[in-house]
């Protein structure tokens, strides 16, 4: 039996837990990802997993959900996706040559029990210098329109970095997994003894 979820539709996501091998289902939940006023980027990326874990409590009463939300912070404003080629080019001609801090929430839920996890892996991005013709060539090559911070790490987006400083480069991509095998371990799920 199935006993994991994803609550995603981000074909990223699903690519990373591809990566462990276990057997599992997905499905996208419908949520607001509005912040709510004073709340801190790192209360939103915790609301937003677990709520995206509990959406799907109902749909599999006895399985574990895996809830991930993703912002970037920058000079004190929180940054989601962009949705259109202005704002992401807008993005990326603020983070040219900054370090931008991208937290990744994380929630595991086991609807068998009530029990939950939800923590958050922290990844810093410095940017390289860039010209406003790198901008505009890199959003129309990879369109990341979706994409917390107008960039696809595991693609051509790894082009405009000077470095990465974090625990899990997964986590930028939007899923933490050496986290997320924790958790797992902790619900009773070990992914090493997964068949």
């Amino acid at each position: 039996m199935t006993r994991l979820v994803l609550a995603s539709g981000s074909p990223y996501r699903r690519q990373l837990i591809d990566r462990l091998g276990i057997p599992y289902a997905w499905a996208s939940p419908d949520i607001d990802e509005t912040p709510r006023e004073g709340e801190s980027p790192q209360v939103l990326v915790h609301r937003l997993a677990l709520a995206k874990a509990s959406r799907l409590a109902d749909d599999y009463p006895t399985h574990l959900i895996v809830g991930s939300d993703q912002v970037a912070v920058f000079d004190g404003d929180i940054l989601g996706k962009p949705g259109d080629a202005a704002t992401a080019r807008a993005q990326l001609a603020r983070f040219s040559n900054q370090r931008v801090r991208f937290l990744t929430g994380l929630a595991l839920l086991d609807t068998a029990s009530g029990r939950h996890w939800v923590c958050h892996e922290r990844f810093d991005v410095v940017f390289r210098k860039l010209s406003k013709a790198e901008i505009a060539s890199y959003v129309e090559r990879e369109r990341p329109l979706d994409s917390a911070g107008s960039f696809r790490m595991e693609g051509l987006g790894i082009a405009l970095f000077e470095c990465l400083e974090g625990d899990d480069p997964n986590a930028l991509i939007g899923l933490p997994l050496i986290r997320l095998c924790t958790l797992l371990r902790e619900a009773g799920l070990d992914p090493l003894g997964a068949q």
